[in-house]
């Protein structure tokens, strides 16, 4: 669970085009701690990272969730 956390933060931060450091910066998060799947990360702290994202932690998770159940790209 924790490495889909990961994948799909990296990937809000990559499809906004923030840096790891901007990121940092602008919300005082490791985010590069989290984003390699091996820091558990808190709800508050995922929040906080929804909030960024201007998402709610509900489409957050129902996202994980469509990637869980999506066949493979070819």
């Amino acid at each position: 669970m924790l490495k889909k956390i990961a994948q799909r933060i990296k990937r809000l931060r990559e499809e906004k085009e923030v840096s790891q450091d901007c990121f940092y910066i602008d919300t005082d998060i490791h985010i590069a701690r989290i984003e390699s799947g091996k820091t558990n990360v808190t709800i508050s702290t995922l929040d906080d990272i929804c909030s960024y994202f201007s998402i709610t932690l509900a489409e957050f998770f129902s996202t994980l969730d469509e990637q869980h159940h999506r066949p493979p790209k070819e």
